[in-house]
């Protein structure tokens, strides 16, 4: 194997701090999780208390100011277990960076320590029922009123950390008959009146992920709580577009760790399953297979990790960060399918880590924008843009 450079011995040191974290808070858990369908909220007090949400953070908003790849880390080990309701990176990486770029300093002092720590649940609003990864069809309405406030009306729905959120980045057209130009990110905190959660959705995996509805009927959002004052009024599309790479990354190296694990629980479960009177690994197609997957999911780590590093130095752009997703998260699912076939009969089987992962990997080509999506996106870096 390729010997990783990206990490240094104090991501190493941290990568072990936040695995026997899991080992303690999170796996004895996750199962029943599952079945209620939304982690425990202590599970994110805990991880405020010991500083595991929001450490690229400044240290002056309650972060340790560590760099995108303490965070990466986490993704890793979380993949690595299959422990898809943690809701942190979305909460640590998407969320409380909106606020971070663009909020006023009074936004930033309001929020971010209460992010850090736990105390408050981050969930970004996107995705409507009309409009998926087609941010431009947005139609939820933020309308100002006389006395400088915000009447908000509309739906959103797949809306990860959903359910547990206390503070919602809310995208609206503060201006509809301006299209994407007309577009604000509104700051929507829970208990607002007219603001309510509806159910939990029923999900193909991601069982223990909170993905709820959410419904804005007349909600009077306060002036302050524009994202970024009057400054970045119909400037939300412009900061979703500068984010989106970032969180597409995420995507690609939940997709690479995850598809790791499969190869290493189908590796030890062909070892241990007899067919025939000898292991399922004896046989030439297993190892042939496996050998297929490992090479490709190498290829694609290399290609993860140069991205990150490109992330770090912030010269990572759209069109890059859409291959990572696009290709990762199609390779993740052949890799799953694979996989479960190589456990045969108990790849079907839901007390089966590759069983579960199978069913968690399926999305991965939807949110962050289709896989169809990144493509346009490439295309139209190549100068082959469509109509």
């Amino acid at each position: 194997m390729i010997e990783r450079t990206l990490f240094t011995a104090d991501h190493e040191a941290f990568r072990d701090s936040f695995r026997r974290f899991v080992d303690r808070e999170i796996a004895p858990h996750h199962e029943a999780w599952e079945e209620q369908g939304y982690v425990a909220r202590e599970v994110w007090n805990k991880a405020g208390d010991n500083g595991f949400l929001c450490a690229t953070l400044p240290q002056e908003y309650g972060g340790s100011g560590a760099d995108k790849l303490y965070s990466v880390v986490q993704m890793e080990e979380l993949a690595r277990g299959g422990f898809t309701g943690i809701g942190y990176s979305l909460h640590s990486e998407i969320v409380a960076p909106y606020i971070l770029h663009y909020g006023t300093e009074d936004q930033k002092r309001k929020y971010l320590p209460r992010l850090a720590s736990g105390e408050m649940i981050g969930a970004i609003a996107m995705s409507e029922p009309a409009a998926g990864s087609d941010l431009q069809g947005v139609k939820t309405t933020a309308i100002a009123q006389a006395d400088g406030s915000y009447l908000l009306n509309g739906s959103k729905t797949f809306i990860t950390n959903g359910w547990h959120a206390d503070l919602v980045v809310v995208v609206a057209k503060t201006d509809p008959a301006a299209g994407a130009k007309g577009t604000s990110l509104l700051l929507v905190e829970r208990g607002m009146p007219g603001f309510d959660k509806g159910k939990r959705l029923k999900k193909l995996g991601l069982k223990a992920q909170d993905t709820s509805e959410l419904f804005f009927d007349n909600v009077r959002v306060p002036a302050e709580n524009l994202l970024g004052g009057e400054a970045f009024r119909n400037k939300g599309f412009i900061c979703l577009m500068e984010q989106l790479p970032w969180e597409r990354m995420q995507i690609a190296v939940t997709a690479v760790a995850s598809a790791q694990a499969a190869i290493d629980w189908t590796v030890q479960y062909t070892k241990d399953r007899k067919v025939f009177g000898q292991p399922v690994a004896a046989y030439q197609n297993t190892r042939y297979k496996l050998a297929e997957l490992q090479t490709e999911v190498q290829v694609a780590r290399v290609f993860v990790d140069k991205c990150l590093e490109l992330v770090c130095g912030d010269k990572l752009d759209t069109a890059t960060a859409s291959m990572a997703k696009y290709w990762t998260t199609d390779l993740q699912c052949k890799v799953m399918d694979e996989c479960v076939q190589l456990h045969g009969g108990y790849g079907y089987m839901w007390e089966y880590p590759i069983t579960r992962a199978y069913a968690d990997a399926r999305v991965q080509r939807i949110y962050g924008g289709t896989n169809e999506i990144m493509k346009e996106v490439i295309t139209r870096a190549m100068g082959l843009g469509g109509r």
